[in-house]
Parts: structure tokens; sequence; C-alpha cells
């Protein structure tokens, strides 16, 4: 007993013991439905590992969630629950889609002035969050969710603007060529660029099959960043501090609002930025009216609370999520499986990510009492 509680008091046992029960639960669930869990499973790593462009694809739909998750796990380590990351990268899709739309630039300017609006755009829709908690006291989980809805229905009512409306459409025009990051995007459609790649046996067929872009790239500095920024910055150290204890932190002279302040800020602009990168690197380029939030900020709450809100840990189960909804698909093609199945399969992973924290304890006190019993 206490050999496995030892074992799981290391994170990365406990989110891998994790995610095969929520595997093995969803293996059951399908089973009670009348599916094969056997070939249920293989479906799905069929549809993540068995070609490069699933590969690709599959970090791809990653790399939002890590920017989420980042936003999160970033508010978390600080004490902050950012559960309005949703409507920061909404705002941020938004900011970045107009200004790619309406500015007209070089793209060595182009792309980085639709990526900076992202983030300020994202910073102050979190800093209102964080303003609200530090001058008012009002929960960030409270605020986080009215400004999530905020978010949607303004984004909708800026779509449907003459202005930005691309005739009878319900979206916006695409963001200019100069402000895409996909890569080699402009010379790959041309037909020398596609001969080229066409001869190039697994990257070209990524790069022409897919919307490989550098968001993967920037989502993964973002989190050594971040990373270093907590862990080797007086900083870091002071953020953390609050977060650990408010009243410790002000009894040695932590200005705890600024630093509220500051979390929600830095927060909001990490997921602006992933916003600004999926709207440049993603088709259709635009944003679109929507009927209900996308998820991106709800998965990288799953993202954040598998990772134990390390930034690091955030590239890793953004890519879990990442392959379990890209590769989910398959399981509707392969077997007829229904892909609300992958919903499950997260939301127990995350559940039981979340027990497995005190079976440790649990362990413990049971083998103490044996022992206590035998003595």
């Amino acid at each position: 007993m206490n050999k496995i509680a030892d074992a799981l008091k290391k994170p990365v046992i406990r989110i891998l013991a994790a995610i095969l029960l929520g595997l093995m639960a969803a293996g059951v669930i399908l089973a009670i439905a009348g599916y094969p869990p056997a070939a249920s499973i293989a479906a799905l790593g069929k549809g993540i590992f068995s070609k490069p462009k699933y590969i690709s694809n599959v970090i791809i739909k990653s790399t939002p969630l890590i920017f989420t998750g980042l936003a999160v796990a970033f508010a978390f380590k600080t004490g902050l629950f950012n559960i309005g990351a949703e409507g920061q990268f909404i705002i941020g899709c938004l900011a970045s889609t107009l200004v790619g739309v309406t500015v007209k630039l070089p793209a060595v300017l182009q792309i980085p002035l639709i990526l900076i609006t992202g983030m300020a755009a994202g910073a102050a829709y979190g800093g209102i969050i964080g303003l609200l908690k530090a001058k008012f006291g009002i929960h960030e989980v409270i605020s986080g969710i009215m400004l999530n809805w905020i978010a949607l229905y303004l984004s909708n009512y800026v779509c449907m603007l003459p202005a930005f409306r691309k005739g009878d459409t319900n979206g916006t025009d695409q963001v200019s060529e100069a402000g895409r990051t996909l890569i080699l995007g402009a010379w790959k459609k041309t037909g020398e660029g596609a001969a080229v790649l066409k001869k190039i046996p697994v990257f070209g067929e990524i790069l022409l099959k897919t919307d490989a872009n550098i968001g993967f790239v920037i989502a993964v500095l973002t989190a050594v960043v971040l990373a270093i920024l907590l862990k080797n910055t007086i900083k870091g150290f002071e953020l953390q501090a609050v977060g650990y204890n408010k009243y410790a932190a002000e009894a040695v002279g932590i200005n705890i609002r600024k630093n509220i302040l500051e979390v929600m800020l830095i927060a909001g602009a990490v997921a602006g930025l992933g916003a600004a990168l999926y709207i440049t690197g993603n088709s259709p380029h635009k944003v679109t009216v929507l009927s209900a939030f996308e998820g991106m900020g709800t998965n990288g709450l799953g993202v954040a609370l598998i990772a134990g809100s390390s930034p690091i840990g955030c590239i890793f189960s953004g890519l879990l999520f990442g392959g379990l909804l890209y590769g989910g698909q398959a399981l509707q093609y392969e077997v007829g499986a229904p892909t609300e199945i992958i919903n499950i399969t997260i939301g127990t992973i995350v559940f039981f990510v979340a027990i497995i924290q005190g079976v440790p304890k649990l362990l413990e006190k049971y083998g103490g009492r044996r022992k206590g019993h035998a003595e």
C-alpha cells in the first residue's frame, strides 16, 4: 500500500493513472452501448497516428488548447480561477480578425500587428476580471462567466455589422494573405510550390494537406517563458505568494491588488495570443456567428487540471486533448460509435485526476491502520 501511495505522489504517475482509468471507463461505456472497446480504441489510435497529416492535424487542433490551458494554469498557480479564458479567446479572435481584414501591410509588419492586437484584446478582457477582483472583490468565476457570454454576443454582433460582414454570409471577410501564419502558405499554393512539395515524402504531405502553421512553436515558447517567469523570477515568486497566502504576502509588503491585476492581464494576453494564431493559422481565417461556445476555454480548463497547472505540462495535456478530439472522429467512421464518447472520456480523465490526488493519503491511512492492527 505504501509503495503505491509513494508512486501516486508523483504528478506524472497520477496523470498517467488517470488517463488509463479514463480510457478504461470509456471502454466500459462503449461495451455497454454495444460497441467493441478494443476496435474502438484501435480506431482512435488509427485516427491519430496512421498518417503524417493526422499527426499534423492533432498538433494544429491542440495548439489553441495549449494556449487557453496556459491562461488557466498561470492563473491557478497564483490562486485565481480563470474560467474566463473562453471569452478572452473569443475577443482575441475578433480583434485580430478585424485588424487582419482592415489593415493592409507587408507580412513582416502585418503578422506582428495582428498577434499584438490579439494579445492586447485578450489582456484587456482578462484585465477586467482582475480589476473587478482587485478593486471590488468580485469573484473571478462570476465575472469570468458573465464576460464569456458578453464576448460571445459581442462577437456575433460585430460579425453582422455591414462594415465587417462579407456579403450574405454570417461571418467577416478573411484575414489578408499577408497576415496568415501558415508555413510556406503563399508559396505552396503555387504550381511550382506544390510540385516541389509533392516530391518530399512526409513533410510535403503535411504542408500540402494541412494548415501547418507556426502556432505550436510559439505555444511551446510561451509555456517555457511562463515556467521561467514562475520559477526563476522575483515577480513569479510574488505572484505565487499571493496565491499561496495573500495575508502573508501582504504582511511582507506585496501589493495584492496589483498582482491580481497583473496575473489576469498576462493570462488574458496568453489566451489572446492563441486566438490570433488560431485565426491567422487555420482556415477559414475569419470569425463567424457562434450559436454556442466552441469550448476552447472549457477544454483549456481541463488541459490545465490534467497538467497540474504546470506550464510545460500544458503542452502534453493539450496534445492529449487534441489527439482525443481529432482522433475521436475516427470512432464514428470506423465502428459507428458516437463522437460524444470522447467528451465522456475527457470528462472522466479530469474526474480521475481530481480524485486520484487524495488516494495516496487514503492508502497511507489505511495501510497505517492495518500495520497497527498487525502489531
